[in-house]
């Protein structure tokens, strides 16, 4: 195993990397230096190799690719770093972005210039960041668990997510995430939850999303959590309340700003650990992990502060 391993996910940006990586390729090679490559061939194949590389030994290991590949990455480093006998972090993680929505770019500050970004990496030392760690009910109805760097949220998100992956991201990732909402807004009904923030009591609130935000952005551009920084050890709780339609329609143009705190049933928070459960158990709430829809409440969300270091 290479000291470096690049994964690169082909499909990115609608298969751009494919089709520019004999051009890539070299650019990479000369920026980052000796570098084993490895592709993913379909969802979730990032996790394993990540794993394996950080189990192997590799000091960097950087995710080429759109949100999604990136947090498989992550994803699979911080699995192998909780089976080692330290539980730190044993290499660093990188970020080379070809996007659909950009979001981690935003929060990590990655330059959008492949070239430029794989410079940074080489020239940058390892910061600590912080991540999440999600137990959840999976689509088989069994316990799972697994990781987030972004953002995890359940409501109308995960609706949306599910829209998003299942149709085209030809027009970009800010326009299909908004076509995704609005065709959501018609169909989700606001579910009624139960939530627990660290130690503190219980309580229920009808919602129309629940987000958990290590990061600021999410769904292309949406300012979710303006105040979170992916290094401050801690999430930051983003609550949109039990929006009527025409909430729901205002919020869309109030979002992308960060301005959604103007709607009264829109209130923030902090906490380290949250539980989150349906009141009705029977009502499926859907997830959105960084991007993907995994299952559903209940969940646990539990912050992981300084558990990757980002070269970038």
């Amino acid at each position: 195993m290479a000291k470096s391993v690049l994964i690169v996910n082909p499909q990115a940006r609608g298969g751009w990397a494919q089709k520019k990586w004999p051009v890539l390729e070299p650019m990479l090679r000369d920026a980052l230096g000796v570098i084993e490559v490895q592709f993913t061939k379909r969802a979730g194949d990032g996790v394993p190799l990540a794993k394996a590389a950080a189990r192997a030994g590799a000091e960097l290991v950087v995710a080429m690719g759109g949100d999604g590949t990136a947090s498989e990455v992550a994803s699979g480093l911080l699995a192998a770093f909780a089976e080692s006998p330290s539980g730190e972090p044993s290499c660093s993680f990188g970020y080379l972005p070809c996007a659909t929505g950009g979001d981690l770019r935003r929060i990590l500050g990655t330059p959008s210039e492949v070239d430029v970004a794989a410079r940074a990496i080489a020239s940058a030392r390892p910061r600590p960041i912080d991540a999440g760690r999600i137990d959840y009910i999976g689509h088989d109805g069994k316990p799972h668990s697994g990781y987030f760097i972004n953002v995890a949220s359940c409501g109308i998100s995960g609706l949306v997510d599910h829209l998003v992956n299942e149709g085209s991201k030809a027009f970009g990732g800010k326009a299909t995430f908004f076509i995704a909402s609005l065709r959501a807004t018609l169909r989700y009904k606001n579910a009624l939850v139960r939530v627990r923030l660290d130690d503190q009591p219980s309580y229920e609130e009808r919602i129309y999303t629940f987000a958990v935000a290590n990061g600021g952005y999410f769904g292309g551009g949406m300012q979710i959590a303006p105040e979170a920084k992916i290094d401050d050890g801690i999430f930051d709780i983003t609550t949109l309340g039990d929006l009527s339609l025409v909430e729901a329609l205002r919020l869309g143009g109030l979002i992308y700003k960060g301005e959604q705190g103007r709607l009264s049933k829109v209130s923030s928070r902090k906490a380290r650990r949250v539980v989150v459960e349906p009141v009705n158990p029977d009502e499926k709430v859907l997830l959105d992990v960084d991007g993907e829809t995994p299952g559903r409440l209940p969940a646990t969300f539990t912050l992981l502060p300084g558990a990757l270091l980002y070269r970038g």
